[in-house]
């Protein structure tokens, strides 16, 4: 066996002490002068939805993984790393949780996990090994997180002992540990539930996380308590509550007036007056959310890569970023986000270019351009103001787009279906690796490939990266697939999103992580 991650005996039992020392200093009962210490801050947040479930093999939205992240842990975390003055997930670095080391073994198929000793769950049950098969298992028979259960490639999950556990993969996977980091792989309470019943896990939280579930009213908010008892020492925070605010000019008029601490997804076109506001921070990180023109390379002309290519030449590129977006994005030049590790703009060519539009058209046979169907879906106002300008420019060259807006649910079920002739459509890769984006979107098997791009050359080098363990090697195969798929434009890149959220300036401790959701325990509040 090879070892990734050891941590000391004595180590843990100092982070242990240390973690006590924290809890034992953070609320002493009174000061020398009779005084009693202020509790811990509380902290609001106004986000947009109430979510739709507590379980954390089922969340599938934002909310939802925020109240899952909340009050659960997982095996494995990521490090933090500073870029541009930003705090942000360092994916690449993976740092124990609930467990304290892993080995893996030399063909890189089986992971041991030794659990870390003394942890319990907020009912007070410990932490153990059968709890972890018992929530690996929950997420391989659910609805909604078994695909990433199948992108792991798990093949069997076993409890060796009371605080060791293997798991064997299919075949070798450098993304798996970055994979079960995810809010999906929470560890829940095996007892506590199945004394309870399943449904238990829909509403309310059985889990060890940093603080506890005291309510969850989706119409209108979600308070959370301190678990003063947690294993990493009591949060900074003694309070946190949602308040579900569905419209975003309410959130952004609820953060300048400060009746809320922070809001997230704000608009792009309220970024600069809210800058203005001195009593705040806004924080616009650069995400690995995309958006992309996508056209469906089984349907006339859209299988000619001329008439694909002339499609990137005819997109105002400028004008998406500057005038839909405020500058809240940056252009698209592969079809990884560029800050994905292993990301490269090789190949690209592509500005805004009218004539050169015009004369790939002509050499693709369609000197006259012609006619396509163009699908929007409602619920996001830069999607219908790019499509709007889009259309304008084709026309420039000859190139009708005929736009068919629908309602959300129903753009979802016919994109599915894979039978729409072209869209805009966004992506965001939780697991911010090209293995995991390219392989759900443009792999010629991917789950997400409704455009219907095959190239076998492109499936070659996914799968060989895949299997890969030098991380320079596979940066490689990741980036002449990415050069082939840009040279070939099965999509129109438009941008890349900044993720933006507005805090009061009492607030500190805000990380970014590749999936977006919030977590609360880093955080912290002036007095």
């Amino acid at each position: 066996m090879k070892k990734l991650k050891w941590f000391s005996a004595m180590i843990a039992l100092t982070v242990v002490l240390g973690g006590c020392a924290s809890n034992a200093n953070q609320q002493p009962a009174a000061s020398g002068s009779g005084e009693e210490t202020k509790p811990a801050p509380t902290l609001t947040v106004a986000y947009s939805e109430g979510g739709t479930t507590m379980d954390p093999a089922e969340a599938n939205d934002l909310t939802s993984d925020t109240l899952v992240l909340a009050t659960y842990d997982q095996l494995v975390t990521y490090g933090v790393k500073t870029v541009d003055g930003a705090d942000v997930a360092n994916t690449e670095d993976i740092q124990p949780m609930l467990a304290e080391s892993w080995e893996v073994s030399d063909d890189n198929t089986t992971y041991t996990f030794k659990i870390k000793s003394g942890l319990k769950f907020q009912s007070g049950n410990p932490v153990n090994a059968d709890a972890v098969v018992y929530s690996f298992d929950r997420v391989a028979k659910s609805s909604s997180g078994s695909f990433l259960y199948g992108m792991a490639d798990i093949k069997s999950v076993t409890a060796k002992d009371d605080s060791t556990v293997e798991i064997v993969l299919n075949k070798a996977n450098h993304m798996f540990t970055q994979i079960i980091a995810m809010y999906t792989f929470s560890i829940v309470d095996q007892k506590l539930v199945e004394e309870k019943g399943d449904d238990y896990l829909k509403t309310n939280a059985a889990g060890s996380g940093p603080f506890t579930l005291e309510k969850w009213d989706p119409a209108s908010e979600a308070v959370f308590q301190a678990n003063n008892d947690y294993w990493q020492g009591a949060p900074k925070l003694s309070k946190v509550t949602l308040k579900f605010t569905k419209e975003a000019s309410n959130r952004v008029l609820l953060l300048n007036k400060s009746d809320v601490d922070m809001a997230i997804e704000i608009p792009p076109k309220d970024v600069a007056a809210l800058q203005e506001n001195s009593d705040l921070t806004i924080k616009s990180n650069a995400s690995n959310r995309i958006l992309f023109f996508a056209m469906n390379n089984n349907v006339k002309p859209f299988d000619n890569e001329k008439v694909r290519q002339a499609i990137n030449y005819a997109i105002p590129y400028d004008q998406l970023i500057n005038d839909v977006m405020y500058g809240q994005a940056k252009e698209m030049k592969s079809a990884v986000a560029s800050n994905t590790p292993g990301f490269t703009d090789a190949g690209y060519v592509y500005e805004y270019n009218l004539d050169k539009a015009k004369a790939l058209l002509k050499e693709a046979g369609y000197a006259e351009g012609f006619s396509f169907d163009f699908t929007l879906g409602s619920g996001f106002d830069d999607w219908e103001y790019d499509a709007v300008l889009i259309q304008a420019e084709l026309a420039k060259i000859g190139v009708k787009m005929n736009i068919n807006k629908v309602a959300r649910a129903q753009f979802l079920e016919q994109q599915k279906e894979g039978n729409l002739v072209s869209y805009i459509s966004k992506w965001t890769s939780f697991v911010n690796d090209p293995g995991y984006h390219l392989g759900f979107l443009l792999y010629g098997k991917g789950s997400s490939n409704y455009i219907h791009y095959n190239n076998a050359e492109v499936n070659k080098l996914w799968e060989e990266a895949g299997a890969e363990p030098d991380q320079a090697k596979r940066n490689e195969l990741y980036m002449k697939a990415q050069e082939i798929i840009t040279t070939e434009a099965p999509w129109a890149y438009l941008y890349e999103y900044n993720r933006v959220v507005g805090m009061n300036n009492k607030v500190s401790g805000y990380v970014y992580y590749p999936d977006e959701v919030l977590r609360f325990y880093p955080l912290s509040k002036e007095q």
